[in-house]
Order: C-alpha cells, then structure tokens, then sequence
C-alpha cells in the first residue's frame, strides 16, 4: 500500500485558516492531486488542514473522514518545573503566559547534539524533555490509532513490522500537519521522531510519500521514496514558503 503524509498549505494561525498564499499553494495541489492516484483521504480536525484537503477532494469528487490524532502533535515541558533543561530551549519568549512552556521539539542545537539519547530508536522515550512531559503517551496514542487505520487495509504491526494479512495495492493521503507528520514517519520507519523533529522540514502542503515493501511473504515494510515533495507548486510557479523552517544564517531575519 501506499501513504501519502500531505502538511497543509501555508497558515493562517491565528484564524486557524490558510493565508491568501496558502490558498493558492491548496488549489496548486488540488491540480497535481489527480497524478497522486488517491483512493482514500483522512484529514485533521483543525481548520488549516481542512481547508487544504477541500480543493483535492472537490477535484477528485470525493470526501474525506475527519480523524482527530492526525490534528497537530503538541506537548509542552514547563521550564519553571524542570530548571535543569533550561538550556534546551532558545532563550527568547515574547508572551508572558508561555515564558514557561516549551513545544517539546523545539530544541536548539547546542542542546540536542550533546544528548545523543535524543536520536535512539527507543532510548528518546528515556530522554528528560520527555520524561517532564506527556511527549510519549502522546506519541503512543497517535501511533496507535494509526496502526488501527492500516489494520483495516490489512496490516497488523507486530514485532515492529507489519504482518500482511490482506495485501493492498491502494493509495491513503493523510492531510496533516508537520510535527504529527514526523510522528507518523517515525512509526513507521522505526526511528526516533527526534531525528525528523529536528533533522528534517516538510514545506506547506509538501506531499511525503511512503510505501510498503513486501521482500518476504507476508512480512512488509515501509520505505520512503519522497520527503516534502513541492513539484505542484513548481508547475504553477509557486514559490515554497518558509513556514516550518528557521533562519538559514543567524543574522537574517526570519525565525530564530
């Protein structure tokens, strides 16, 4: 089978909503859509992702189940609990009411690199960020519901792979968000979703696309072929927005 992990289009946080580019970055994709060869949809509950998987499913005539564990992968540490990790976190925090809590993967460098615990398969879920937080329950639920989903197309992960109980040859597209995103991947390929939070960026409304490998009978695996695919905005001269990234050197002036 075959996943197609897709981040919304640019957003419009604050509205929860896409900006004028987001829109144009949704209707770009809903072109390219019918080359992805898409037979079922899934969609996060929040209303940026939501309004990007509406242009591809009006082109393609069809609807999309609405599954709330694809909504985007929050957990927070509070740093005035854990003053030990206070380092992990950029210095910077513009609202009073969050000068505490930290997005778990939000990790600087200079933090991340000395903790190879971080980048382990499964030793992260020992890491202290998430030992202060709620990162791997969170995680677990996620995966879980994932696992159930693919289980309905005939896959059953046991042993950390998929046992094929019904091979299917169909195409699943996930309209989702970036740090969820990475959670998915990080499942399925059974690696740290450190490593993708911290080493990896998929642009809005980026497409990701995975599919299983079945080298023994019965006994199938999961291998990427693209990461953050933007050929639609390409063919309508779109040009990728910085949403998800951090500024390329320090003295420029986009996010920190």
């Amino acid at each position: 089978m075959r996943i197609l992990i897709i981040r919304h289009a640019e957003p419009d946080y604050a509205h929860d909503s896409l900006t004028e580019n987001g829109i144009l970055e949704a209707k770009a994709l809903a072109e390219y859509s019918e080359k992805l060869n898409i037979d079922d949809c899934y969609v996060s509950p929040l209303g940026r992702a939501q309004k990007t998987a509406s242009y591809t499913l009006e082109k393609l005539g069809k609807k999309a189940e609405t599954k709330e564990w694809l909504q985007e992968f929050i957990s927070y540490v509070d740093l005035s609990k854990y003053k030990d990790i206070e380092e992990a976190y950029h210095k910077q925090v513009e609202e009073e009411e969050l000068k505490h809590r930290h997005a778990v993967w939000d990790i600087v460098p200079s933090y991340f690199y000395k903790h190879p615990e971080y980048l382990e398969w499964k030793g992260w879920r020992e890491a202290d960020i998430v030992r202060y937080s709620d990162t791997a329950e969170r995680y677990d639920q996620v995966t879980q519901e994932l696992d159930k989903l693919l289980e309905t197309y005939g896959y059953k992960r046991e042993n950390n792979h998929y046992v094929v109980e019904k091979a299917s040859e169909k195409t699943i597209a996930l309209f989702c968000h970036l740090g969820v995103g990475f959670v998915l991947l990080s499942h399925l390929l059974n690696i740290s979703p450190f490593a993708l939070w911290q080493g990896c960026c998929m642009l809005p409304s980026a497409v990701t696309e995975i599919v299983t490998e079945e080298r023994e009978e019965g006994i199938a695996s999961f291998r990427m072929l693209h990461m953050g695919d933007t050929s639609h905005l390409a063919l309508a001269y779109i040009k990728p927005s910085f949403f998800g990234r951090y500024c390329e050197t320090f003295d420029s002036p986009e996010k920190h």
